[in-house]
């Protein structure tokens, strides 16, 4: 359970520093997300989890 709560962490300090150091990125990216279609988000949620596991399991092997 430790390991969940420093990965939402990480997340969140990940995000904060891209919406403070890029906040014009941010803003066009969420822009990108609105204009696209639910299946283009499932994918590409998807291949992030799948890259965000493949990511983990190297890390810890």
């Amino acid at each position: 359970m430790i390991d969940f709560f420093d990965a939402l962490g990480l997340l969140l300090v990940i995000e904060g520093i891209v919406y403070c150091l890029f906040p014009t990125f941010a803003r066009r990216l969420a822009k990108s997300a609105l204009a696209a279609s639910s299946q283009q988000l499932r994918y590409g949620g998807l291949s992030a989890a799948c890259l965000g596991v493949v990511i983990v399991w190297v890390a810890r092997h």
